[in-house]
């Protein structure tokens, strides 16, 4: 049908209507027009929180590093990423299939550093790329650190790259002298928290700091040998891993010198853990749970303590 024409009673353009004004050109080259109807979010997806930076490189979402506001883990080094998990391995140990190197960095607490009030230690653990495989943390109150000092008993959280407690260390209260063999140093690894993977017992000798490595049935399967003289003085400090017979070297945890400055006024440490890469990641962890417990014994002071006591 034809145009009906206006509508009765249209008075046209009412007074003080504006034409298009001249020089417009219309739409922009390269637009499409408008898009399709946003269908909506999808049932069951979350909403964003405020802040949200959107999808990285094809589509994956940007994995902001996490914050651990109770561990105060910080968020600067890049995590490691995770590999799939093999066969009978515990959940949060396949980060140490692929490595075999652990490097252990103990963070410096300021205000340690300044009143010398003991604080929760806190470890970054990566490996040998410099890469985060997990935060650890001391879970320990007030009293028990300022009284026990480097003796205390404790409990070690080791935090993946998801905050989430993959490992737990718990040391016991026992004498820091080796004149009582019936009650020397012992540490428990577990992985999950909860289930036992392994120990670490010291061993009674007179002049040299020994350990022993369990399996999780508390069966001898390494042992761990350190100097006479634990002194770090311009020179690392290793503690060997050898066999059972002492005859095979395993690998080793070495405590890294870490200069004049940083050795005299605070008790942060570093130390590089060596194992064969086909080595069993129970005992891995064990390992790790060793030099928790050597940095402790030894290495748990300030300089001018660490040089007076340097004679095991």
């Amino acid at each position: 049908t034809g145009y009906p024409g206006p509508q009765a009673g249209y008075q046209g353009p009412q007074a003080g209507y504006q034409w298009p004004q001249a020089g417009y050109q219309g739409p922009q080259a390269g637009y499409q027009g408008p898009q399709g109807a946003y269908p909506g979010p999808q049932a069951g997806y979350p909403v964003p929180p405020g802040g949200y930076a959107g999808a990285g490189p094809g589509g994956f979402p940007v994995q902001s590093q996490p914050v651990y506001s109770q561990s105060g883990g910080p968020a600067g080094a890049p995590w490691m990423p995770a590999p799939p998990p093999p066969l009978n391995c515990p959940p949060g140990l396949e980060y140490l299939v692929q490595i075999d190197q652990i490097l252990v960095h103990q963070q410096i607490e300021l205000l340690e550093v300044l009143t010398g009030f003991e604080t929760n230690n806190k470890y970054e653990i990566k490996n040998s790329l410099g890469q985060r495989v997990y935060f650890a943390v001391e879970d320990n109150d007030c009293c028990t650190r300022n009284c026990c000092g480097a003796a205390r008993p404790f409990t070690m959280k080791i935090l993946d790259n998801m905050g989430r407690e993959v490992i737990a260390l718990e040391r016991p209260l026992r004498c820091s002298s080796c004149c009582f063999p019936c009650c020397l140093q012992e540490i428990e690894i577990q992985a999950p928290p909860g289930v036992p993977v392994g120990y670490v017992t010291q061993t009674w000798h007179p002049c040299l700091p020994k350990f022993t490595l369990q399996n999780e049935k508390k069966e001898d399967v390494l042992r761990v040998t350190g100097p006479c003289v634990v002194c770090s003085c311009c020179s690392d400090i290793d503690f060997e891993i050898k066999s059972l017979d002492e005859e095979s070297l395993v690998g080793k945890i070495s405590k890294q010198w870490s200069g004049f400055v940083r050795e005299a006024f605070t008790d942060a440490d570093n130390f590089g853990i060596q194992f064969p890469l086909d080595l069993d990641v129970k005992m891995k962890a064990v390992m790790l749970g060793a030099c928790f417990l050597i940095d402790f014994m030894f290495f748990e002071k300030t300089g001018n303590e660490e040089q007076r006591s340097g004679v095991w």
